[in-house]
């Protein structure tokens, strides 16, 4: 068997899309390129990569190059969400075995969005959410005022006269409350440590609360979702996860009404009493699927650690692919 992971920059939307003609590519067109001359082809492959690897030139040399050797293979867009896990990290995957059966599911040329043994009907239907784009527009900063304390919709899907509190659109808003409201999912709380006096160094800066206050994505323990983390992440702090509510039982339109009024000292106050935290590499671990006996070398930094863990795969999306492929 084969795994493939090639470099994600040629192919990522926040980078330059270089494809094929970035050198980064070259590792990989190399091993397209001496596959079919191998005088044992491998039984099994398996390739991830970003969202976006989908529509690239790459990728249509792989499958020109599984063609040729007489592979059949499969395409995903998958997220833990599928899972039940409540982080969003959508990734492409591929996989394929030699000149066996076909799998036992059969959607020629479509790419699925969820495991061939969810809802078999279904599987090319569903619309990919891209999780990890979020358009911030410069609207008004009001509040929602149906949302319970505990990241659930009082009264279901938000209503046209809904207010929006910091910047989301109104689609974002909905599409986060719904998976709050999805049973499905997992509650963030079955991922977390204990807090204890060490969770004091995961907490936000003061600079930082002030600065990017409107453009945190915030849950709480309740919540059952939670934004891609990256290899970014505990060092900056736009765009590269989600943080962590742990003052559970204030409302988050008290802290955001009418801030934007505020002095620089009084927002600090304000938003300091919902005591956010960055979550611990542990807890991102656990959202990964890796094992509680998993850990890092002692040696090994807190930032070096996110960074680690923001270039992971989830664990469990790839154990159920390779079940499925060696099925």
């Amino acid at each position: 068997m084969i795994l493939m992971s090639p470099p994600c920059q040629p192919f990522t939307r926040i980078g330059l899309q270089g494809d094929v003609s970035d050198p980064r590519t070259k590792s990989f067109l190399y091993i397209l390129d001496i596959l079919p001359r191998l005088q044992k082809l491998p039984k099994y492959l398996l390739l991830e990569n970003v969202k976006g690897f989908e529509s690239s030139s790459a990728r249509n040399e792989l499958l020109r190059t599984l063609e040729t050797c007489g592979f059949e293979y499969q395409e995903f867009l998958l997220s833990p969400t599928c899972l039940g896990i409540p982080n969003s990290r959508l990734r492409y995957f591929l996989i394929a075995k030699l000149h066996q059966e076909p799998f036992f599911f059969h959607v020629p040329g479509q790419i699925l969005t969820r495991f061939p043994d969810q809802n078999l009907e279904e599987l090319s239907k569903d619309e990919v959410v891209d999780e990890a784009s979020s358009s911030l527009p410069s609207g008004e900063k009001s509040l929602v005022s149906n949302i319970g304390s505990d990241c659930s919709s009082k009264n279901g899907p938000l209503p046209k006269e809904a207010f929006l509190f910091k910047l989301e659109t109104a689609e974002e808003m909905v599409r986060k409350h719904s998976q709050d409201n999805d049973p499905s999912i997992q509650m963030l709380q079955d991922f977390l440590e204990d807090e204890n006096e060490e969770m004091s160094q995961y907490f936000l800066a003061p600079k930082s609360l002030v600065r990017y206050a409107f453009l945190l994505d915030i849950v709480k323990p309740t919540c059952r979702r939670s934004t891609c983390f990256t290899k970014g992440y505990g060092h900056y702090v736009e765009g590269t996860g989600s943080v962590l509510q742990t003052a559970v039982d204030v409302q988050l339109e008290s802290v955001f009404k009418h801030i934007e009024n505020l002095t620089e000292e009084e927002k600090l106050m304000k938003l300091s009493t919902l005591k956010l935290r960055y979550f611990t590499p542990r807890e991102i671990a656990n959202l990964h699927g890796f094992p509680p006996e998993f850990g890092f070398p002692d040696k090994v930094s807190i930032k070096q650690c996110y960074r680690l863990l923001g270039n992971s795969l989830n664990v469990h999306v790839v154990a159920k692919l390779i079940s499925i492929l060696l099925g």
